[in-house]
């Protein structure tokens, strides 16, 4: 089939994109005279995902298995796809997040090649019970390293905190318990449903031709029109969180902290884009680098380091503010001090315009990433949201828009923290 070619003439890119026969979304963005080519493919399917229906039936899977997957989907029967794309000069990858599973690989030669062994291993499912036990054993050690990581036990200290039930709380990577359930069956079950053409994406970005990406999905991927597994997220949550404090000791230097808040997930098209804009311009107002609060306990001493994200699926989104410092009650004391100051008194103009123009630099900025580009361009359109028009609503945002929001949900019965506290010597 012919993609369709959409121009964005403000930041002078052209995307080819469609939806094949078989209901796979492609997405191609040229690069012409680009020595590096980029493919990423990806199925609407995370961890979070672990109920579903499909034709009439109903799958429950264990709490880590679409990671599990995505370990197991490189085996094939002539062997594995790690080092057959790397022996090529290719560096491939993969990722699995709470809402998204991604297979990507950059290389400068042989890329056509490389394609075709990307959406054959991702396609093709293989799973034996030796492998399976094999993989339980790689599978399980790596849990034993999150379980004395400080940044995971910190983040999912937070999502426990905010969610009763939502599977955020949950590890992606599961339980030693919950992958010792995984068998073949559960694999192809799930591969079966989130893995057809109709539940994914392809993105290319580089020096390519639409069309030859086109066919060569179209060539290796099943024909039919599959479809959409149905997930089962539970009874959705209010915003205010479940409880409002984690503390735990961990060989850390300094405390480490992360406050947030839950977001309404809600949403599609414009409506959600903007949404998310407006979320990623307001923090940057409130608590970016540049911010009075941030300058503030800066030079008091109060951090080390101080960033923010917000994150946005099917059944959770929210908003986190992250750091080490010596206080972390006072930071957060400090934080919802100013954020009652911006509901009362608004943004300065000035320093908002500052904080637009800096938004959009970072985002101009990151065209450059292909991967950033790529994972941009999936998610967004797995929740109905076209990507690059980021680039067209963000200078519409007002500031008012910005401190609705802040006057919303950055308030003190919202909030949870989460804290890593250094384990104290043993003299």
């Amino acid at each position: 089939m012919s993609l369709t070619r959409t121009d964005y003439p403000n930041i002078g890119e052209t995307l080819f994109s469609g939806t094949l026969a078989n209901g796979l979304r492609a997405a191609v963005l040229p690069r012409p005279g680009f020595l590096k080519k980029y493919a990423f493919f990806a199925a609407n399917y995370g961890g979070v995902m672990r109920d579903f229906s499909i034709g009439g039936r109903r799958v429950a899977s264990p709490e880590g298995v679409a990671h599990f997957l995505e370990h197991k989907l490189f085996d094939m029967p002539w062997g594995n796809a790690l080092p057959l794309l790397s022996g090529r000069g290719a560096m491939p990858n993969a990722y699995t997040s709470d809402f998204i599973t991604a297979y990507h690989f950059e290389c400068v030669e042989g890329f056509y090649e490389n394609l075709d062994t990307l959406l054959e291993f991702v396609s093709t499912p293989y799973f034996t019970a030796e492998s399976v036990e094999k993989e339980q054993g790689i599978i399980g050690e790596e849990i034993g390293m999150t379980e004395n990581d400080p940044g995971h036990a910190l983040y999912y200290g937070l999502m426990r905190c905010l969610y009763e039930h939502c599977r955020v709380r949950d590890s992606i990577v599961g339980t030693a318990e919950s992958i010792a359930a995984i068998t073949p069956e559960i694999l192809a079950d799930c591969h079966r449903a989130f893995y057809a053409p109709s539940n994914m994406l392809l993105c290319v970005v580089g020096d390519v031709e639409p069309e030859r990406v086109a066919e060569a999905a179209e060539r290796i991927l099943p024909r039919e029109l599959s479809p959409v597994p149905e997930p089962d997220y539970g009874e959705p949550e209010g915003l205010e969180p479940f409880t409002e404090r984690f503390t735990k000791e961990m060989d850390v230097s300094a405390p480490q902290f992360m406050f947030g808040v839950k977001l309404p997930p809600e949403g599609t098209g414009d409506e959600l884009l903007r949404r998310k804009l407006t979320t990623a311009l307001a923090l940057r107002a409130l608590a970016g680098t540049s911010s009075k609060l941030y300058t503030s306990m800066y030079s008091e001493g109060l951090i080390r380091s101080f960033w923010n994200e917000a994150d946005w699926g099917p059944c959770a989104a929210y908003a986190v503010f992250g750091g080490e410092g010596r206080e972390p009650e006072t930071v957060l004391g400090r934080f919802l001090d100013a954020a009652k100051d911006v509901s009362e008194r608004g943004f300065d103009a000035e320093s908002f315009e500052n904080c637009r123009r800096a938004e959009y630099g970072m985002r101009i900025r990151a065209l450059g990433r292909a991967s950033a580009v790529a994972d941009s361009i999936a998610r967004n359109s797995f929740a109905g949201c076209e990507a690059l028009r980021s680039f067209e609503l963000l200078p519409e945002i007002d500031r008012g828009e910005c401190e609705s929001f802040v006057r919303e949900y950055l308030r003190p019965e919202r909030t949870a923290l989460s804290v890593i506290l250094p384990r104290p010597r043993k003299d």
